[in-house]
């Protein structure tokens, strides 16, 4: 926060100004913008603004203001009296106010407004005899009261609702426009009424003691629920409250020739540009969002209000001159006099980001970098790679339940419960919705049928969203809201119950559960959005790789601009129809031979998988992780299967079932997995060495050039990596002496185990990169299990115990300090040691911009998540040197 004088909490603006838009953490966004218009000339009517700072410690002191905050405040009132040579309570030219909130980060609709405070019956009299217009006084006297009584003290809306819609029943009106002066008297005495019923007080007549209601009622509505709920979703952290915008009235309720409205400077879902907007004649701001009138379209006004349009145009492309942002502008004609009340950088779609930033810099307003760093979010960038669906309402009943969003884009389908059930489909040329309570491995072939996955268990890095987000599929996660019967195949929230076959949508955007079938809208990318991601490409410092293990796979990383693959799980590929029995034959094998002679005819498999990657990925650098899970993962679990696999080993289902619970372990986690199955059974080390580096050999021969990288997982003691490097390369000699050439590969590990963080300096004598596995780093550290957290980390936000999921964000405090100390201490061994991170994290903007505060080489995230990469590390760099310039000047 830029230096401020110490219990200062009023900040004046109007012909007199003290604020600008560098103070929006203290001033709040809207304060700060008033502030900044005023200076500039735009027509803002008067005001003052009480800092977040006096919000805060108004809070803190349960509502009592600091000690000189009324009498900051009541000079800020004398300020507005005049400029606008008005009385505040007065019985001679009325003044009336408006009490607005305004955060840092725009919020809207989230916290409390109250307009035309300071009315009372002395007021309305004389505002009568000022401007002779009965109707305009009693209709913003009715207004009063109704938001006073609600945001205030707390009386439904609904109450004085049903009072109004009773009078037009009375008097036979059939919209709120057509009530009399006459009705509108009547109508606030029934309001007055209303509020004495709901309170137990009179209506206070006092202005000084309605805007010290007023204030405190916007303060408290920084911490309402809706509030910290925005908050939460949007991830807005480290703010202390709310400003509150005090201002002089202007009235577009006055006459035909009086109006309000909301327009941006450009289109905010196409990016074209023109004005976009809508106001309506003879009406106050609220009934423009209330629906209760239709607006009309803004472009209309250039007929109607012709001066006033031109006008508007003026301010309105001066403002987006001034803030090289798109805006979007409140204003308010009051008897054909036009007053800008606010603006803000306008809110788009991901079409309207690129387009507005490709355009602007074409257009001369501002360079690529500031395009680059300040018009488009990485949100906007992956909003446009899936599908979405269309901007049809979704009604309440439709709405089936809400869960994580836990990978984007739009599916609809039927409804099935079994991941067989979903590949049978998908051979029919079905589409179906696979509905789990959470995924294992096994179900990989049913994901990959399904259009999309909904789970009632599990977080944001659970099985079913990690393979989610890596095969670009919609996937709602830890639905709590629905209940699953696997048994009977269905599933209910308590009021309806869907049954297999029945149709759903899921949108993983919004973590949206829907019933029945709900248009979609295939994502389109413009010349735009290649315009501005070639741009993005000119300010990386780091490279963008992806996570994939499938060529397909491999092929869209590449085309949205992977520059290798990060981590290739070859897990995954055990799963294969044709494979996955050789493997469950290799896990029960009785002895080494035998198990040796089962990888033998996996290897083919396994090398084909190593090509068609290497293939694809040609020239680019390809990690090859060794297998990782713990082996009964493979199994079987259900009866059908068991019997299926005793009969092909011919043996007894009970036999099998004593082999299969043998495996079982009761933390897998920590369990027999990783370098650990290396160690104690190298065979499978040797296996999968070999089929990635003959793999290399063979395209060699067909001219393709591959760059293998092998990557020990779990590692967490050097003499367990020495011990697996010493496996591989001695595989890697009985290769390179069958085919009488070489070729280079690296051998790295994988850091996630904490232990080896802190030695990383051993390890890195023998490794040639590290990757940061931060998915389990972060289970390791925080002791948390990724797939059980989402029981327990909602409460952490809500309590402020957490400020991000660890699991989406990379945990700095605790996981970064470990990744910076391996860091260090990695490269003081070998400097020339290559690092980066192929967690979840990879993908997520603010763990990106750690990763390039420490000085990591690359990241790697799901294929779809590649273009919002590159995005968040050019943006890392930009902000980094920016941040240089200003320490410079």
């Amino acid at each position: 926060m830029r230096y401020v004088m110490k219990d200062k909490f009023v900040y004046k603006f109007g012909k007199t100004t003290e604020g600008n838009r560098n103070l929006k953490e203290l001033l709040g966004g809207k304060g700060a913008n008033l502030a900044e218009m005023s200076s500039i000339g735009i027509p803002v009517p008067p005001g003052f603004t009480i800092t977040t700072i006096a919000c805060k410690r108004t809070i803190d002191q349960s509502l009592h203001w600091p000690d000189t905050l009324y009498d900051q405040v009541v000079d800020g009132v004398k300020h507005i009296e005049q400029e606008m040579n008005m009385g505040f309570g007065h019985s001679n030219r009325p003044l009336l106010l408006s009490v607005r909130s305004g955060a840092a980060v725009s919020m809207p609709g989230m916290m409390d407004t109250i307009l035309n405070l300071g009315m009372n019956d002395l007021v309305a009299n004389a505002l009568v005899q000022q401007f002779g217009n009965e109707r305009f006084v009693y209709d913003s006297y009715r207004r009063f009261i109704d938001m006073f009584g609600d945001v205030v003290m707390g009386v439904e809306h609904r109450l004085f609702e049903e009072s109004m819609t009773a009078l037009k029943r009375e008097v036979g009106a059939t919209s709120d426009i057509e009530l009399s002066a006459e009705d509108l008297k009547v109508l606030v005495e029934r309001y007055k009424a209303i509020y004495r019923k709901q309170t137990g007080h009179m209506f206070p007549s006092d202005p000084f003691e309605q805007l010290t209601l007023a204030v405190n009622a916007v303060f408290s509505s920084w911490n309402s629920s809706r509030a910290k709920k925005y908050r939460e979703i949007s991830k807005i952290l480290g703010l202390v409250g709310t400003g509150v915008n005090v201002q002089a009235m202007v009235y577009g309720n006055m006459d035909t020739n009086s109006a309000t409205g909301v327009c941006f400077t450009r289109n905010p879902s196409t990016g074209e540009k023109k004005l976009y907007g809508e106001y309506l004649i003879n009406a106050q701001g609220e009934d423009v969002v209330a629906g209760i009138r239709t607006p009309i379209p803004i472009l209309d006004m250039q007929q109607r209000m012709t001066e006033v349009f031109d006008e508007l145009n003026r301010y309105t492309s001066k403002l987006e001159m001034h803030y090289k942002n798109m805006q979007d502008i409140e204003f308010t004609v009051q008897q054909g006099t036009l007053y800008i009340l606010q603006t803000r950088n306008g809110k788009r779609t991901g079409e309207a980001a690129v387009t507005i930033a490709v355009d602007m810099v074409n257009e001369g307003l501002l360079p690529k970098q500031e395009a680059i760093l300040g018009l488009v979010d990485p949100e906007h960038i992956d909003q446009l790679l899936h599908p979405q669906f269309s901007s049809n309402q979704i009604g309440e009943t439709e709405l089936l339940g809400r869960g994580l969003p836990a990978s984007p884009g739009a599916a609809v389908g039927r409804v099935v419960f079994d991941s067989k059930e979903a590949e049978q489909a998908q051979q029919k040329g079905e589409e179906v919705i696979l509905v789990r309570i959470e995924t294992s491995p096994e179900d990989v072939g049913g994901m990959s049928a399904a259009q999309g996955i909904l789970t009632s268990r599990g977080g944001m890095t659970s099985h079913a969203a990690v393979v989610a987000r890596g095969w670009g599929k919609p996937c709602v996660a830890g639905c709590s809201d629905i209940v699953i019967d696997d048994k009977n195949k269905t599933f209910t929230n308590g009021v309806v119950t869907v049954h297999s076959g029945d149709w759903i949508s899921i949108d993983g955007t919004r973590g949206l559960v829907i019933s029945g079938k709900k248009d979609r809208e295939a994502p389109k990318l413009s010349q735009s959005y290649y315009t501005f991601m070639n741009w993005v490409r000119e300010y990386e410092p780091m490279v963008v790789r992806a996570n994939a293990e499938t060529p397909k796979d491999a092929e869209i990383a590449k085309k949205l601009g992977a520059q290798g693959i990060g981590l290739a799980r070859t897990e995954h590929m055990f799963f294969g129809k044709e494979r996955i029995n050789i493997v469950r034959k290799m896990i029960m094998a009785e002895g080494e031979s035998e198990r040796e002679a089962y990888l033998k005819a996996l290897l083919p498999y396994q090398k084909e998988d190593f090509k068609g990657i290497f293939r694809v990925m040609e020239s680019y650098p390809v990690t090859v992780r060794l297998l990782d899970p713990p082996l009964h993962e493979f199994l079987p679990q259900n009866e059908d299967e068991m019997a299926k696999m005793a009969l092909d080993m011919g043996m007894t289902i009970q036999e099998l079932q004593r082999k299969v619970e043998a495996l079982n372990e009761h933390n897998p986690m920590l369990g027999h997995r990783g370098c650990r199955l290396g160690i104690t059974h190298p065979s499978i080390t040797q296996m999968q060495t070999r089929a990635i580096l003959e793999a290399a050999l063979e395209l060699r021969e067909e001219g393709v050039e591959a760059k293998p990288e092998i990557m020990v997982p779990l590692v967490g003691n050097v003499n367990e990596f020495t011990h697996q490097k010493s496996v591989i390369l001695a595989e890697a000699e009985r290769v390179f002496l069958a085919f009488n050439q070489r070729i280079d590969f690296e051998i790295g590990t994988m850091i996630e185990v904490p232990r080896a963080a802190l030695t990383a300096n051993e390890i890195a004598d023998e490794a040639d990169f590290f990757s940061f596995g931060t998915n389990d780093l972060t289970q390791m550290t925080l002791g948390y299990s990724r797939d059980d957290a989402a029981s327990f980390i909602p409460y952490y936000l809500e309590e402020g115990i957490l400020m991000d999921d660890p699991f989406q964000t990379i945990d700095k405090e605790g996981v970064g300090q470990l990744i910076h100390m391996a860091k260090e201490l990695g490269r003081i061994s070998n400097p020339t040691l290559k690092m980066g991170i192929c967690g979840e994290h990879g993908g997520d903007p603010r763990s990106i911009d750690l990763c390039h505060e420490l000085g990591l080489n690359y990241v790697s995230c799901s294929p779809f998540r590649v273009p919002v990469a590159h995005l968040a590390v050019a943006q890392a760099a930009l902000k980094q040197a920016k941040e240089n310039e200003e320490l410079c000047v």
